[in-house]
């Protein structure tokens, strides 16, 4: 067998053996990895080790994958050549588990040159050490010193090969992107999404029938309710926040952030997450007043800085867009005082769609094919995490995630299912303005408390035809009526719907009963 053949079946193959070769030091301490970094570090304020990277954000444009793209002879040349670069250079080899469901638990090995150990500390501070003894799922090799820029993704192979970047997202995300792949692969759906526990008292709760663990139990006893959220977003565009967000709570009731980023929808009902151990959260504009448990673990000894602005005596400036606006910590789990211990969640029963158009309501409550309307849409603005020159401009990713593998129509149609079957609420969540108005975080906030209680009165919008909250205990939702807002409203949401119409009719494979649902 030729060796680009070879590499394109087999590539996990002939990595080296990092039990056996000389050339890999196999899972470092912690200490160990920010040493072989350690001239290129600036240690902050608060003794946490800050690095710049040439890369500063991922490389869409040059990530290939077999199943959706052709995977030609150049590709396997170069799947081939990185595995030959790893067989001979000085190689950090982690092994690391992502997620804890039963069903959905990887072992993930990381190679990555020794002189870039800062991104094996990242990965390492990520993910959780491997639980028990077994073979790895997935294999990421990569080698940031390269004549280009390329990402090449063997799905089946569960190997990715990460070349020319030196950016921490890309072996974040090679894992992960696998992770929901092999979820829709055994019945689930894969979700760019945080997902969020949220505890309420409820008058006249019943102590629930079905078998869904002795904490649900537990909170049915002291006269909680137990409402399980989804959040899906692009980077940047608030998904974090509002996931880590108490919602204003007073005890007995919480609201906990179980997962951030990346998480699997599986058939009954239950939610996967993946990163048990941290978390990789953007900095730019990072405020202590309105995101104190997010500012405090990332102002802790335990992160990991990235393209932030820290200055030679270890002064941090969050708000410096010195070397981009996609600044970014590795944050641990723990240093997070709004995160639980769990990161899977029991049972979901509201999905929000995260949007900023300004055509949009605050909120709107969707039909299972509106929700699907809503995946496909993919309605958002560009961030600096994708791509930093259209930072800002509208932009439609299905799902809100850039890493689908696999048709997108399918996915529209399993996330369709999916909810449909398990009885989901799903919402459409206008985090920028309706018009010229601002949506504020409090107003934000508000809805989604109201909307987890069961406390807003709805009522059909004739502008949009949407079903909108007519009243919201404590608020005033006539302020964000689209038709006074939106000026030439009509006009504008005509031309909306065209574009809609369009964006829709590309794929081949999404169920015309969803393309019917369109708003």
């Amino acid at each position: 067998m030729s060796k680009p053949l070879m590499a394109a079946r087999h590539p996990s193959s002939a990595l080296p053996d990092p039990e056996t070769a000389e050339n890999v030091i196999h899972n470092p301490s912690l200490e160990r990895l920010r040493s072989f970094s350690r001239d290129l570090e600036t240690t902050t304020e608060f003794g946490s080790p800050s690095y710049v990277s040439r890369e500063r954000s991922r490389n869409a444009d040059a990530t290939i994958n077999a199943v959706d793209h052709e995977f030609d002879a150049d590709d396997e040349e170069l799947v081939a050549d990185v595995v030959e670069f790893a067989a001979d250079a000085e190689m950090v080899c982690l092994d690391r588990q992502v997620g804890r469901h039963p069903n959905n638990t990887y072992v993930c090995r990381y190679y990555v040159p020794k002189a870039y150990g800062r991104i094996a500390l990242a990965v390492a501070k990520l993910f959780e050490p491997v639980d028990g003894d077994r073979e790895p799922d997935f294999y990421t090799v990569q080698i940031p010193d390269w004549d280009e820029v390329a990402v090449r993704i063997l799905p089946e192979a569960g190997f990715t090969a990460v070349v020319g970047s030196d950016y921490t997202g890309e072996a974040k995300k090679s894992f992960l992107r696998l992770f929901m792949y092999y979820a829709k692969r055994q019945g689930g759906l894969g979700l760019h999404a945080g997902s969020k526990r949220v505890r309420l008292l409820k008058e006249d709760v019943e102590s629930p029938t079905d078998d869904v663990g002795e904490a649900i139990d537990a909170d049915a006893a002291e006269g909680l309710e137990t409402v399980g959220q989804l959040f899906l977003g692009l980077s940047g565009t608030g998904k974090s926040t509002l996931t880590a967000h108490g919602l204003w709570l007073d005890e007995p009731e919480d609201a906990t952030m179980l997962q951030d980023d990346v998480c699997a929808l599986l058939p009954d009902g239950s939610v996967a997450g993946s990163e048990g151990q941290g978390l990789f959260v953007k900095t730019h504009g990072l405020d202590p007043e309105t995101e104190p448990a997010m500012y405090d673990a990332t102002t802790d000894e335990s992160a990991v800085l990235e393209n932030v602005d820290v200055a030679e005596d270890g002064t941090v400036d969050f708000d410096s867009d010195r070397y981009t606006t996609n600044g970014r910590a590795i944050i641990q789990r723990e240093e997070l005082s709004s995160a639980g211990d769990d990161i899977d969640l029991e049972t979901v029963d509201q999905v929000f769609f995260i949007t900023r158009n300004p055509a949009m309501p605050p909120v709107a409550k969707l039909t299972p094919e509106e929700a699907a309307v809503a995946f496909m849409l993919g309605e958002s603005i560009q961030t600096s995490a994708g791509d930093p020159t259209a930072a800002g401009e509208s932009i439609r990713v299905v799902g809100t995630n850039p890493f689908i593998v696999g048709s997108e129509g399918e996915e529209g149609n399993r996330f369709r299912d999916l909810i449909a079957d398990l009885d989901v609420d799903c919402y459409v969540l206008n985090t920028g303005s309706v018009g010229d108005v601002d949506v504020g975080v409090e107003d934000t906030i508000t809805l989604l408390r109201s909307i987890a209680r069961g406390t807003v009165e709805w009522t059909a919008d004739e502008a949009t035809d949407l079903t909108v909250p007519a009243a919201v205990p404590g608020m005033d939702v006539s302020r964000f009526d689209v038709a006074s807002n939106l000026e030439n409203h009509e006009e504008r949401l005509a031309e909306l719907r065209r574009e809609r119409e369009a964006h829709l009719e590309r794929f081949e494979d999404l169920d015309d009963s969803i393309a019917d649902a369109l708003y």
